[in-house]
């Protein structure tokens, strides 16, 4: 790509950064989330979700949305009391590279904080990318057995290739115990 072109794309990458919006999922996103997600299902990158799979767990995602669009989502999801998982990551095709996924990433790991969770953890194809945002790659067996429950309905899960990352969470205790942090 010249330089002219990667100055463009930069220009572009900025330009939804800065118009972008992250925020909780709604309904009316619902079927937006359910063709994301299952764009990269289709490829074999994460697993399927239903739109009803979608609607009964829409309070865990955020979106990105870009000029009225959502060109992205994630979700939160509280796994125990120490830990919860990022899952169904994904961006639109055409959007890739531009910072949405570190965006979403961004959100959820900011809500793992003011939940008070101090570990949050991902099993993913694109290690280096969790890594680029903070996490560490560590050994699936690390996790606890509870995180395994997707693995059933998985086509994979004799042969995982999904890779754990982990990111330990700062966050002040006295904040956990209700008191103000000065």
């Amino acid at each position: 790509m010249s330089t002219r072109r990667n100055a463009v794309e930069m220009g572009r990458a900025l330009a939804i950064l800065r118009s972008m919006n992250v925020r909780n999922a709604r309904i009316a996103d619902a079927k937006a989330i359910s063709s994301l997600v299952n764009y990269y299902a289709e490829h074999d990158r994460m697993l399927f979700r239903s739109l009803a799979e979608v609607y009964e767990g829409l309070q865990t995602f955020f979106v990105a949305e870009w000029d009225q669009k959502v060109v992205g989502c994630c979700s939160l999801e509280v796994i125990w009391s120490d830990l919860a998982e990022i899952k169904s990551l994904a961006v639109g095709p055409e959007e890739r590279g531009k910072g949405i996924g570190r965006a979403l990433v961004a959100a959820a790991v900011e809500q793992a904080r003011e939940l008070g969770l101090p570990r949050v953890f991902a099993l993913t194809l694109e290690p280096r990318f969790f890594e680029a945002v903070g996490f560490t790659v560590i050994g699936k067996e690390d996790l606890p057995m509870k995180v395994w429950s997707d693995c059933a309905r998985c086509p994979k899960q004799d042969h995982c290739d999904e890779i754990a990352v982990i990111m330990v969470l700062e966050h002040d205790a006295r904040r956990d115990r209700g008191q103000a942090a000065s």
